[in-house]
């Protein structure tokens, strides 16, 4: 039977690379979105190189529509193996003028999003003793901007996050890691999606023992 990898927060860039990736290893594919109309583009994309893929609109400030999205791919393709959370918000905004608000309705997707996504699918992974849990991280963890102060606090939270989870959960069986992206996202230059996929692949593929719970990649 073929593993399943679900992607939540799906996108052209680190999203697409990382369901082309895993889908050319064998991986059946659950995409997850807010937009039907860009998951079923994202689908004809994977279609035209061999590749299925079923998609499910949710919205990780929902849970509820990502706990539907969830189990209608485990009852389509089969237990999740891998988790991806691609989902990300940002506030151009300096943190003196950062309105607290403003910076809440960020972390329900870089953030609370994250924590709830993952314990959707943990109860299952608890139960097989096996599973692959993989967060987009962000440079801005490592060193924060004033000019994106909302999505650098976001992205270290969501570190810290990452850290307990593969605290709790490595002695489970589970390997829970982020990929760190150091740069800006472009197809092309250093920091090509595709590249960037590769990352998620090599931790997914680390063996029991070896697992890593960051992967800083900055272009090299």
């Amino acid at each position: 039977m073929a593993k399943v990898c679900a992607i939540v927060g799906m996108g052209r860039g680190i999203g697409l690379s990382v369901a082309r990736c895993f889908g050319l290893q064998g991986y059946k594919l659950a995409l997850l979105a807010r937009s039907e109309k860009n998951l079923l583009d994202y689908s004809g994309a994977l279609e035209f190189d061999g590749l299925k893929a079923l998609p499910l609109t949710a919205d990780v400030t929902r849970p509820f529509t990502v706990i539907s999205a969830i189990r209608e791919a485990e009852k389509q393709l089969g237990p999740i193996e891998v988790m991806v959370y691609n989902a990300f918000a940002s506030r151009p905004t300096k943190p003196s003028e950062l309105k607290a608000e403003d910076l809440e309705a960020t972390l329900r997707i870089n953030l609370y999003g994250a924590l709830s996504t993952a314990q959707v699918v943990l109860p299952a992974m608890l139960q097989r003793k096996r599973g692959t849990l993989l967060f987009t991280g962000g440079g801005l963890a490592l060193r924060p901007s004033s000019a994106a102060a909302a999505l650098s606090i976001g992205k270290a939270s969501l570190r810290a996050l990452v850290g307990t989870l593969a605290q709790e959960l490595a002695p489970e069986g589970i390997h829970v890691a982020t990929v760190t992206v150091a740069g800006a996202v472009k197809r092309g230059t250093a920091f090509d999606p595709d590249r960037i996929a590769e990352k998620f692949w090599e931790l997914h593929a680390q063996a029991a023992g070896q697992w890593q719970v960051e992967l800083v990649f900055d272009g090299k």
